[in-house]
């Protein structure tokens, strides 16, 4: 019976054994390197910004605005340079058939911090070529592994910062799996144990210099045994380096439920997770904030970092006309985290109060998305005169 199949199972074989060796280059690439970048040792930090698509280059524009007002000082005195980084749409992506034209890559190889606009990943039917997600090759490229979102409703008691595995899981060969013939398709998921380590350390250092005592590893161990079972062991080996912090795992499902459970979600501070169930929580989590245009992201590796809205480039709200009236807040508050990141705390603790403010305490410039609420640029002013 199997027999039949043998030219299908060779091709298949030589599919995986290209992407296994791909990640096994990959898995010693990333060991090799060891320490981040020390901002503060730069004569010079120069941050791209890639306005993106759809809604991408309304919010990404207003949000510039507001970072140059905050680095106002550092960009007159020639310590901070902000470049405008235009080739990363879909239309130039398309035309080179690849999700990062390589002239693009290297204007962003050239930063060492960029602020990016949502942008569009092809599906089925789009005009457009099957060509990967721009956010997953960026982050391969640049080795940003560690996705970090903050979600935080005092009112509610909630203060989460998410930890997501950013290489690796689920989107690690997304776009590399194998149609072995019209009846089976196969994808794979990547677990190292250096990506691995990173990202808990990251994590609990995280709690460690916040005062946090409490970590949560969240996966799917009880079935998905062999990546997500490494994923938890290692996470509670590197959590024996932390004794005054406590460690507890979840499965996936039933943290999704918790996350609602008014009981329970208080008790939640930082939590450690793979790619794919990282970016499913943490939007749920956002929605409970006030939606996915609330929150910001900061895509972390040891030589780059990107910060970004959460959500994607919205080409409904472009098509109809209202693009001028998306909510530029998740691109403000990756902003916020964008500055903490490169050691301009004050800065960073001005921008969120300002934007706490504006978007629960006083609230007097609402934004709805249509030409009943305000612009982002009229939002942005409004920010600007809270600051």
């Amino acid at each position: 019976m199997i027999e039949k199949y043998a030219e299908e199972k060779k091709a298949a074989l030589s599919h995986f054994e290209k992407l296994l060796d791909e990640q096994l280059k990959r898995a010693e690439r990333i060991k090799a390197v060891k320490d981040f970048t020390d901002y503060s040792t730069l004569d010079k930090l120069i941050i791209g910004v890639c306005g993106g698509d759809g809604i991408g280059p309304y919010i990404c524009k207003v949000s510039e605005d507001v970072m140059r007002f905050m680095l106002a000082d550092e960009i007159a005195a020639g310590k901070v340079e902000i470049r405008d980084i235009e080739g990363l749409t879909i239309e130039n992506r398309a035309a080179a058939g690849k999700a990062i034209p390589d002239d693009v890559m290297a204007e962003l190889k050239s930063c060492q911090v960029i602020l990016k606009g949502p942008t569009t990943t092809p599906r089925a039917g789009d005009p457009w070529p099957n060509i990967e997600s721009a956010n997953v090759a960026m982050r391969k490229e640049l080795d940003l592994f560690a996705n970090m979102r903050p979600v935080k409703v005092p009112s509610l008691g909630i203060d989460w910062t998410f930890f997501r595995e950013n290489t690796e899981g689920g989107y690690a060969v997304g776009s590399k799996g194998i149609k072995v013939n019209d009846e089976l398709s196969m994808d794979f998921v990547v677990t190292t144990t250096e990506g691995t380590e990173r990202i808990a350390r990251l994590a609990f250092d995280y709690a460690r210099k916040n005062g946090i005592n409490r970590v949560d590893v969240v996966t799917k161990a009880n079935v998905i045994k062999t990546t997500d079972g490494k994923f938890l062991s290692i996470c509670k080996e590197i959590g024996k380096e932390y004794p005054e912090i406590a460690l507890d795992d979840w499965y996936i499902d039933i943290m999704t439920a918790k996350l609602v459970d008014e009981k329970r979600r208080r008790d939640f501070r930082v939590m450690i997770l793979p790619n794919l169930y990282g970016d499913i929580l943490t939007d749920e989590a956002a929605e409970i904030q006030g939606g996915v245009g609330t929150a910001g992201s900061a895509n972390i590796g040891k030589r780059y970092a990107m910060f970004e809205a959460i959500h994607g480039s919205a080409p409904r709200m472009v098509n109809e006309g209202r693009a001028e009236y998306a909510d530029p807040c998740s691109m403000l508050r990756a902003v916020v985290m964008l500055l903490r990141h490169i050691g301009r705390v004050d800065k960073a603790e001005k921008l969120e109060k300002a934007l706490d403010i504006c978007m629960f305490e006083e609230a007097k410039v609402k934004i709805t998305g249509r030409p009943d609420g305000a612009t982002s640029a009229e939002f942005a002013d409004y920010l600007k005169s809270k600051l």
